[in-house]
C-alpha cells in the first residue's frame, strides 16, 4: 500500500496544481465529468508569451483529458478592438501548434447580457449611477478603510431601469451613467463594492456595429460567458484571484435567474509569465509600436508570438519553454536566456547547415587553378539524416571570416595564422602562405596553399588539423544583410523600474550588417526555413528577404555568449 501511495505522490509531484485539480473534478464527476475550457483574447493587441503561457494551459488540458478548449474573444470595448487583431489571433494560436473546438465572441451574449442586467435591477439588486468616475472612485474607500454608498444606492427600481434602457440609446453621454451592481460597501473585497457593470461607449463594434450604446464591462461578461458555453474550468492568471468571489456571485444570481444548479464552471488561478529585459504590458508594447519605437507587432525584438516567428524561434521550442518553467501559484521572474536555451535546443535538431560569412575577408588558394570549379557535397542536417545533402561550389576564391585569421597568432588560437594548417569546412586542409594589406595596414586578402589529396572523405583526408573554418565561393554566394539583436531594454526588469520604460530602451538591441555573403542555397531559402549559419548561430530569412537581395535575422547565437558577457 505504501508503495502505492508513493507512485500516486510521484505522478502528482509531475503534474501542476491546476492539473490536479482539473483532474479531481474529473475523478468526482464533476459536471458530469466533462473537461471544457477556453481561451479568452481581448482583440486590442497581438499576443505575446505570456498568452502562449495561458494557450498551452488551456487548449493543453482540454487536449489531455479528451476535452474541448473554445476560443473566446472578449470584444467588450469597440474603442480599442479590431479584426486585426482577431486574425493575428487565429494565426498565432494554428502556429503554436493548436486546435479550437469552436469560435466565439461576448458579444454573441450582449443580448442575454443585457437581460440579466435588467433581471439584476429588477431584483434590487443593480442601479444607475450617475457620479462621475472620479467621485465613484473616491467614494469606493481603501483597502482598510470601508467605501461609502452612492447617493444613487437606493433610487427606485423602476427609474435605474428607465435609465438604464437611456444608457443603450445615442443620446446617452458617455460618463454620464454607469450601471453599478449593488453589493456591499464594506466588504474588504473592494472589487465587490457595488462594481460597475455596464457603461456607454458609442465607438461602432467591429462585429455588432451600432446596436449596442452599452458595454457590459469584463467582470460582468466574463463569468456570464463561461456559463452560457458550458466552461467547466475557467484557467486565468494570479491577478484574478480577488476577482475570483465576483465571478462566484454572478454565476449564483444567473443560475438562481435560471433556477439552475446542476452546474457551473470553476475558476483556477496560474503564475503570469515575467521576462527579463522584456515587459508583458499590452499598453508598453502597443506604445513602441505606435511611437515606432520598434518596427512593428513582429518586430524580432518583440516578445509577441509573431515577433518570435519572424525572428526564427519554432512553436516547439516556445511550449518546450513554457512546460520547463511551469504553473504555480507564486510569481516568477524568468530569465530569457531559458527561453534561448530551449529555442537552441530545438533549432539543433531542426536547422539546415549553411555557409554564411558576417565579416568577410578574401581568401585565395593560389595553387588552385583558376576558373576550375566543384561542387561539394555538404550535409544539412547532423541530427537527422532524413533531411538529405545539398552542393556547396568550392573555387579558387573564397571569403572567410576576418576573426579567423590572425597574423601573429598566439599558442592556443586553431583558426588561420602563416604557417600553419587548418580545415575548410566539408572541403580540403589549407596551408596559410601570406596576406596582403592596404595603405593602412588593413588586411584585403589572404592567400594559402590547398592539398589536393585531403578533401573531406578522401582516403588521405584523415590527417589531423585543429582547426576547421567555414567559407563561401566568391563567385557562388549572394551579399546579404543580416540582422542581429540584443535585450530589448537595458535594466533586467523594466516593469519594476520607476523610470519611463522608453528611458530603459537598449539602443543598441538592433544591428545591421550589410557587407555578408551567403552560399547560393541559403539565399533561397524563405521564412520559416530553420538555419543554423555554421560557427555562428540560428537564423531565418526575414519577410522582407528576396532571392537576389537576403535577408537573415539572427534567432540565437550557439551558445549564450550575452549572458558570458554579463557576468564579466
Amino acid at each position: 500500500m505504501a508503495v502505492h501511495n508513493e507512485s500516486i505522490n510521484e505522478e502528482r509531484k509531475s503534474i501542476s496544481f491546476v492539473e490536479q485539480l482539473v483532474k479531481k473534478d474529473i475523478e468526482e464527476a464533476k459536471n458530469d465529468g466533462r473537461i471544457q475550457t477556453r481561451f479568452p483574447p481581448e482583440p486590442n493587441g497581438y499576443l505575446h508569451i505570456g498568452h502562449a503561457k495561458a494557450i498551452c494551459m488551456d487548449f493543453g488540458m482540454a487536449e489531455k483529458y479528451n476535452g474541448i478548449c473554445n476560443l473566446r474573444f472578449d470584444d467588450t470595448n469597440p474603442i480599442k478592438e479590431d479584426t486585426e487583431y482577431v486574425d493575428s489571433i487565429l494565426h498565432d494560436i494554428q502556429w503554436l501548434g493548436f486546435k479550437w473546438g469552436n469560435v466565439y465572441y461576448a458579444s454573441d451574449y450582449f443580448q442575454k447580457l443585457w437581460d440579466f442586467a435588467i433581471w439584476l435591477i429588477q431584483q434590487g439588486k443593480a442601479y444607475v449611477d450617475e457620479q462621475t468616475s472620479e467621485q465613484i472612485a473616491a467614494q469606493k474607500g481603501t483597502p482598510t478603510q470601508p467605501g461609502t454608498p452612492s447617493p444613487y444606492r437606493d433610487r427606485p427600481i423602476e427609474e435605474s431601469l428607465r435609465l438604464f434602457r437611456q444608457m443603450n440609446t445615442a443620446e446617452a453621454v458617455e460618463g454620464s451613467m454607469v450601471l453599478r451592481a449593488k453589493l456591499d460597501m464594506a466588504n474588504p473585497n473592494m472589487h465587490f463594492r457595488d462594481p460597475i457593470i455596464y457603461r456607454t461607449i458609442h465607438t461602432p463594434h467591429h462585429i455588432t456595429g451600432t446596436k449596442w450604446h452599452a458595454y457590459p464591462m469584463y467582470d460582468f461578461a466574463h463569468g456570464q460567458s463561461d456559463y452560457f458555453e458550458g466552461v467547466t474550468h475557467s484557467i486565468c492568471t494570479l491577478e484574478f484571484v480577488p476577482h475570483r468571489p465576483l465571478y462566484d456571485y454572478f454565476i449564483s444570481e444567473l443560475q438562481a435567474m435560471e433556477n439552475q444548479q446542476a452546474y457551473r464552471p470553476r475558476q483556477i488561478e496560474f503564475n503570469r509569465l515575467n521576462m527579463t529585459y522584456t515587459v508583458m504590458s499590452k499598453r508598453k508594447l502597443k506604445a513602441l509600436v505606435d511611437e515606432h519605437l520598434v518596427s512593428g507587432w513582429d518586430d524580432p525584438r518583440m516578445p509577441t508570438i509573431c515577433g518570435m516567428r519572424r525572428r526564427g524561434y519554432s512553436p516547439e521550442s516556445i511550449r518546450k519553454f513554457i512546460d520547463s518553467i511551469g504553473y504555480t501559484k507564486f510569481d516568477a521572474l524568468n530569465d530569457v536566456a531559458l527561453l534561448e536555451a530551449s529555442v537552441r535546443e530545438d533549432l539543433n535538431a531542426r536547422s539546415i547547415r549553411v555557409s554564411a560569412v558576417l565579416n568577410p575577408v578574401r581568401l585565395v588558394i593560389t595553387n588552385y587553378p583558376e576558373g576550375q570549379t566543384e561542387e561539394i557535397t555538404a550535409i544539412n542536417n547532423p541530427e537527422n539524416e532524413a533531411d538529405g545533402t545539398h552542393t556547396i561550389t568550392f573555387s579558387r576564391n573564397l571569403w572567410i571570416e576576418r576573426d579567423d585569421f590572425m597574423e601573429d597568432a598566439p599558442k592556443k588560437f586553431f583558426r588561420m595564422s602563416l604557417g600553419k594548417e587548418v580545415r575548410l569546412k566539408n572541403a580540403y586542409i589549407v596551408m596559410c602562405t601570406g596576406c596582403t594589406k592596404d595603405a593602412e595596414g588593413n588586411i584585403i586578402e589572404i592567400q594559402a596553399e590547398y592539398d589536393p589529396e585531403s578533401k573531406s572523405g578522401m582516403s588521405g583526408a584523415g590527417r589531423k588539423v585543429k582547426g576547421t573554418l567555414h567559407w563561401v565561393s566568391e563567385g557562388h554566394c549572394k551579399k546579404a544583410e543580416v540582422r542581429q539583436y540584443d535585450r530589448l531594454f537595458n535594466v533586467e526588469n523594466p516593469s519594476a523600474d520607476d523610470r519611463d520604460f522608453r528611458e530603459l530602451l537598449n539602443p543598441e538591441s538592433l544591428t545591421i550588417i550589410n557587407n555578408c555573403y551567403v552560399e547560393n542555397f541559403a539565399a533561397t531559402c524563405k521564412p520559416g526555413d530553420y538555419l543554423q549559419f555554421q560557427r555562428i548561430g540560428y537564423f531565418m530569412a526575414d519577410k522582407d528577404s528576396t532571392p537576389e537581395s537576403p535577408v537573415f535575422n539572427k534567432t540565437v547565437g550557439l551558445k549564450d555568449n550575452w549572458a558570458k558577457m554579463a557576468k564579466q
